[in-house]
């Protein structure tokens, strides 16, 4: 899934498809919304309708779809822009979720200088982070932190023995897709522990910042600049 030029092919529809599936069943979507309910809470952005928030690696739109949706029952309004460096996936979700107008989306590479002239209020980060290497990481976060008003959300994997022998068991009995059956567990031994992401965190400039644990085997971190 790192391949920036992954095509639109059916492998890459099954694979975006399951890994839907498996955010969804396991509780990982969540972990996003119960951070944004926090942070719209906390901070009080309401007043700055339409809020801007920004999916990095935003896949197929499911996430976005379900920020779309939690804005809607809140009656607050919002502009979800979605940004990937691949175009076919680029092109795959906006025919996922071309029922929301409030969606948009932006074929960017987040280490571009294009990107950095980007603003919004809340960046999320779903199973995002886990695909850069610390010094990627910090950069990424360095520069998210002059670009973001109000907070960056990051929900990412917990890496740990179980989670990594459970999502192996799970995805050779369930998928389909050879993708998800390497990249997942893959997934899991690229991810975090606490202290590394506490590392990360400080080493980005950031002072505030929550991180929780939550099922199953994710962290929730909130970053405010």
């Amino acid at each position: 899934m790192d391949d920036l030029l992954f095509d639109a092919s059916p492998v890459m529809e099954q694979t975006l498809k399951e890994l839907k599936l498996i955010n969804k069943w396991l509780g990982g979507n969540q972990v996003t919304i119960d951070a944004l309910e926090k942070i719209i809470n906390k901070k009080e952005i309401r007043s700055k309708q339409p809020i801007k928030v920004a999916d990095l690696g935003c896949g197929g739109g499911d996430m976005l779809v379900l920020l779309a949706n939690w804005f809607r029952n809140k009656s607050i309004k919002t502009q979800l822009t979605g940004i990937d460096a691949n175009p076919n996936i680029i092109s795959y979700a906006r025919k996922n979720t071309k029922n929301y107008s409030e969606i948009i989306y932006k074929n960017i590479n987040i280490f571009s200088e294009e990107f950095t002239k980007e603003n919004y209020d809340i960046a999320n980060c779903t199973l995002f982070c886990h695909h850069f290497s610390d010094d990627q990481l910090i950069q990424l976060l360095k520069s998210l932190k002059n670009q973001i008003s109000t907070a960056v959300i990051i929900n990412d994997l917990h890496r740990h023995w179980f989670a990594y022998h459970s999502i192996a068991l799970l995805t050779a009995y369930f998928s389909r897709s050879y993708m998800v059956k390497n990249d997942a567990k893959l997934s899991v031994l690229r991810s975090f522990r606490k202290p590394e992401l506490e590392t990360i965190i400080k080493e980005s400039g950031f002072s505030t910042y929550e991180i929780r644990w939550k099922w199953a085997f994710r962290y929730q971190v909130i970053l405010y600049p």
